[in-house]
């Protein structure tokens, strides 16, 4: 393919000040009729007019089934006139995780686990009521399938004091984080994007709705958009990591959980 893939889909930016310099750039033109799937020893290549698709590193874009490739091959019959990436969540998802998980998911797992340790629910407000409230509401149930399913009892704090968390029940969470490359780099998507490792592996495990952690992740930002308005770049922020966040739930959905020989942080293995 083209070199300029290497620019448009190298790994997203969550700076602003990057991505406006990225959209300033002329988005090149629609080159292709067809976009198409072919099944390889590889996996299930995407090919535009019988031309495979090539990864920022320039390795094969390879999806695991022909479901998910599918949705891929999607994003990129979908373009018009122009080929733009900001709408293209899945694409740039699976060269993340073709160019960099797969020869990393040690110290990917290891992130996951990092994040954990500090989990974003651990940490309540100090007030007002309301807030707290909503916390509660969005984030105990959460906490209590932890417990209640993996025995896995953290404790909480008000403010931003870090506190320990027992070891056990880190361990028995992290002993969730996928072994399957592509499992594994979704969850990892959603770990950054909601700012926690339980969130994420509660979708993994189906143990909340996508929707419903959206809105856990976003309490304190739904909160102050509720006393202030809203922001409009705020708002097209959200709506692009909303798209990040519905690409992973989509991996996760269409992979299934079949580990791989990589050991999970902390195993003995």
């Amino acid at each position: 393919m083209p070199s300029l893939f290497d620019e448009m889909f190298g790994e997203p930016t969550s700076d602003p000040g990057e991505a406006a310099r990225r959209n300033m750039r002329a988005l090149p033109r629609r080159f292709y009729s067809a976009a198409t799937v072919r099944e390889t020893p590889n996996g299930f290549a995407v090919e535009l007019d019988g031309r495979p698709v090539r990864t920022p590193a320039r390795k094969t874009l390879a999806l695991p089934n022909l479901a998910l490739a599918e949705r891929v091959a999607t994003e990129w019959q979908d373009q018009a006139e122009f080929i733009d990436p900001a709408r293209m969540p899945l694409t740039r998802l699976a060269n993340s995780i073709i160019d960099g998980v797969e020869a990393a998911q040690a110290e990917v797992a290891a992130d996951i686990a990092k994040y954990l340790g500090s989990d974003l629910l651990f940490y309540r407000a100090e007030g007002p009521e309301g807030l707290l409230a909503r916390q509660h509401g969005r984030w105990d149930p959460i906490l209590a399938w932890a417990r209640e399913a993996h025995g896995a009892q953290f404790m909480l704090s008000q403010g931003i004091v870090h506190v320990s968390q027992p070891e056990a029940a880190l361990a028995a969470l992290n002993r969730l984080v996928p072994r399957n490359p592509w499992r594994l780099g979704a969850v990892h998507v959603l770990t950054t994007l909601t700012g926690s490792a339980l969130i994420a592996l509660a979708i993994a495990e189906q143990a909340i709705l996508p929707d419903d952690a959206w809105m856990a992740a976003h309490v304190d930002e739904d909160w102050n958009e509720d006393l202030w308005g809203r922001d409009e770049l705020a708002q097209i922020r959200r709506a692009q990591r909303r798209a990040e966040f519905d690409a992973a739930v989509c991996v996760l959905c269409l992979v299934p959980d079949i580990p791989s020989s990589t050991p999970a942080p902390g195993s003995s293995q």
